[in-house]
């Protein structure tokens, strides 16, 4: 994910407000429409209230990059496109020049994220399609990692379960398209991080399948949670494990 190209340049800075032509009020700021040439090179062309961006309008960076949409008091406010310099692009709501709300992020890489955002980051409920393989992760985000329940959904079956720190965690089964389940439980192993790590930087975490029973695919009770009915059924496995069904990758 990129946000090089995403602070605008504050046109009320400094002696040298640019090239402006368009719209003013009575005490000579920019108010109304109007097209700018920013000390820095940049440009926007839209909607000025009081010497402010304000309205719908577009600001296109030096470097490449471009922001289509909303603005509230000179910050990015509402619904906008962002195109990055890298090639990616967030479509969606903004708040304070931030990704907050509902929005999709497509990656330089093809890999889209469909779902919530807090400051900038994937937070709340969301769907994150991976490019190159089709699966697909469906659930809870905190702090742009995948945490909470949530479901891993490859071409020919899922996982579903608890994720922690971006992995799979806890309890949980995989459910297989020719009508079996395979329950059992994620561990957690950490590995030493580089040297050159910085210190805050997350766990190296590395999950590892402790497989348990097969059985025919259990329906979740219509009235409960499926999480809990999964917590149920994977407590009385008694954690044999089954040679015919293979470990699956995490993606």
């Amino acid at each position: 994910m990129s946000d090089v190209g995403s602070e605008d340049f504050d046109e009320e800075q400094g002696p040298n407000l640019g090239v402006y032509e368009g719209e003013r009020n009575e005490k000579e700021e920019r108010h109304g429409y109007g097209k700018a040439t920013l000390p820095n090179g940049d440009k926007y062309e839209g909607y000025y209230e009081n010497g402010k961006r304000n309205g719908q309008g577009t600001y296109k960076f030096k470097n490449g990059a471009r922001y289509i949409g909303q603005y509230i008091k000179g910050k990015k406010h509402g619904e906008g496109i962002m195109y990055y310099p890298d090639g990616s692009k967030y479509e969606g709501q903004w708040v304070d020049d931030m990704r907050h709300g509902n929005g999709t992020y497509t990656y330089v890489n093809g890999d889209v994220y469909s779902g919530e955002w807090t400051t900038n980051n994937r937070q709340g409920q969301g769907v994150y399609t991976y490019a190159e393989t089709g699966t697909k992760y469906v659930g809870t985000w905190v702090n742009g990692r995948r945490e909470g329940a949530g479901e891993l959904i490859h071409s020919n079956h899922k996982f579903v379960g608890q994720f922690s720190f971006d992995v799979p965690k806890g309890k949980g089964k995989y459910i297989f398209d020719i009508g079996c389940e395979q329950l059992g439980e994620y561990m957690t192993i950490e590995q030493p991080r580089p040297d050159d790590a910085e210190e805050d930087a997350p766990p190296i975490l590395v999950p590892k399948w402790k497989a348990g029973r097969v059985q025919p695919i259990q329906l979740s009770d219509p009235n409960g949670d499926e999480f809990n009915d999964l917590e149920n059924q994977v407590t009385g496995t008694d954690n044999t494990l089954q040679s015919g069904v293979a470990e699956s990758q995490e993606a």
